[in-house]
């Protein structure tokens, strides 16, 4: 266990490391696909420090890194699809999220679509969400605007931090990102129940 802490931990820096790369850009768009379905460091920490060295892109890199992880979040599904036992479930056991399966089937069990966007939009790894969408055979269109909706919206949520906040970010993005997050999918859910329950009986 901490053999796989320590191997996280380094990979979260070498990350944060290569916003100082002159193609820091481009490895956004890498990560942010990959991380999709396979990459075990979430985009936002490599998105955070691209955004602090230039806030007047942060927009840009935010659209860039949601374009990449909704076409990585294609093929997670595919692999869900297709190759779930031979590919999906090693994955998921090799970055020790497998024990995360079971909370992400209820939810979609219960919710469908709304499990797909209220997941993505927090810190639930993703590449979990894309690879049980799959392996759970739902529905392909609504799953893809789930993912887009999700994806967007955090890391344009996490883009706006940055911007507004700066060097203080980070810290305040570890501290409180998962409560806004989770709020603003509540805030979401709310409106989707009055109005399905509502208006739409």
């Amino acid at each position: 266990m901490f053999l796989k802490f320590a191997f996280i931990e380094r990979l979260y820096e070498r990350t944060k490391a290569l916003a100082r790369h002159k193609h820091a850009v481009r490895a956004l768009i890498i990560v942010a696909f990959f991380e999709s379905f396979i990459f075990p460091v979430p985009t936002g920490i490599l998105l955070i420090a691209l955004v602090q060295a230039n806030r007047e892109r942060a927009w840009r890199l935010a659209s860039l890194a949601a374009i990449a992880s909704v076409c990585g979040a294609v093929i997670g599904y595919l692999i869900g699809w297709f190759a779930f036992d031979t590919i999906g479930m090693p994955v998921l056991k090799a970055l020790g999220m497998a024990d995360k399966m079971q909370s992400f089937q209820h939810m979609a069990d219960e919710y469908g679509a709304l499990a797909v966007f209220g997941a993505g939009l927090t810190p639930f790894p993703f590449k979990v969400i894309t690879l049980l969408s799959g392996a759970l055979k739902l529905n392909f269109i609504v799953f893809i605007i789930a993912s887009i909706l999700a994806r967007f919206g955090q890391f344009f949520l996490i883009a706006a931090i940055v911007w507004k906040f700066g060097p203080d970010a980070e810290m305040l993005i570890k501290r409180h990102f998962a409560k806004v997050s989770i709020g603003l999918f509540l805030v979401v859910a709310l409106v989707w129940a009055v109005w399905h329950f509502g208006f739409g009986s």
